[in-house]
């Protein structure tokens, strides 16, 4: 039987601030796999995550499953990169945030300076994997509505074109049959109440983008590009909207398959799509939710 096995990769994995969310747990299933990995994390929650690791708060999320490839027990970080998602250059920047200390003791945190320095540390055909796990709503608590042009843009750049710029920079480094993978939500296709903010809008642009960059990425870059639609999880982005554990309740409730989605179901998957096996796999938006999208109406 196959098995995936990532040794000899090299992945980033952008937007991981703290255990609790996808991001993480694909960090792991890739480095179980036996790929080296390293994350990139908001500055403001950088340092705090920075010293839970030392601390060993993190380490019964870092230990990885019997069987794995990699060459230590528990997940190691190759590099943690700063990356604020809103900013593709330092030229972007207002002062307010370039002079905030949580920021300024950072360096280049931009698109372009994640870039500049992955090419510093690792150089030319470097990367294999990249994950865009990156999504902020500063409105995401408000109706659409409700929503003003400026969070409903905050939401648009940070969690959708964030994942065209990082490509535009980060792809001339990839090799040839490398993946790049974004994490997107069933709002993007069905109302889903509470998800407001403009954070329906931008994941369905970030599907649209997805399919738009899988055909350019892969004749500039024989690149593949796919989007993991995932069920709701009670990560602590997650629960920005207030209304997860609903959610969570629901699916498990309704859907076909009538269980709680876990964060390794989702990060596994991200591991196979992610690898030589799904190698003829590009421009695919696929359901990781227990079945929940296949429904046209909920059923006990």
């Amino acid at each position: 039987m196959p098995t995936i096995d990532l040794r000899g990769k090299r992945a980033l994995v952008a937007g991981v601030a703290d255990a609790t969310g996808f991001g993480f747990a694909i960090a792991r299933a890739l480095y179980e796999c036996g790929a080296k990995v390293s994350v990139a994390s908001w500055p403001p929650a950088m340092g705090i995550m920075e010293t839970m690791l030392r601390r060993g708060k993190f380490d019964e999320d870092r230990k990885l499953a019997p069987g794995h490839l990699a060459e230590t027990d528990l997940l190691e970080f190759e590099k943690i990169y700063p990356l604020d998602a809103a900013f593709d250059s330092m030229e972007d920047v207002p002062d307010e945030i370039k002079n905030n200390r949580r920021y300024s003791e950072r360096g280049d945190f931009t698109i372009r300076g994640l870039a500049d320095s992955w090419k510093q540390d690792f150089g030319e055909g470097s990367l294999d994997i990249l994950v865009h796990s990156l999504a902020n709503g500063p409105e995401v608590h408000l109706d659409l509505i409700e929503t003003s042009r400026k969070g409903y843009l905050a939401a648009l750049g940070t969690s959708a074109y964030s994942l065209t710029s990082l490509c535009r920079v980060l792809c001339p480094l990839m090799n040839k049959g490398g993946s790049v993978l974004s994490l997107s939500y069933l709002a993007a296709v069905q109302v889903i109440h509470s998800y407001g903010g403009g954070m329906s809008s931008a994941k369905a642009a970030l599907e649209s983008d997805t399919r738009y960059l899988s055909y350019q990425l892969a004749r500039r870059y024989g690149v593949r590009v796919n989007t993991i639609s995932a069920g709701p999880y009670a990560s602590r982005a997650a629960n920005a909207t207030g209304m997860v554990q609903d959610y969570i309740e629901h699916y498990a409730q309704h859907a076909p398959l009538q269980e709680r989605l876990t964060q390794e179901e989702v990060a596994n998957f991200a591991a196979f799509i992610s690898s030589p096996l799904a190698s003829g796999m590009t421009g695919s938006v696929v359901y990781v939710d227990k079945g929940f999208h296949a429904l046209g109406m909920s059923y006990n």
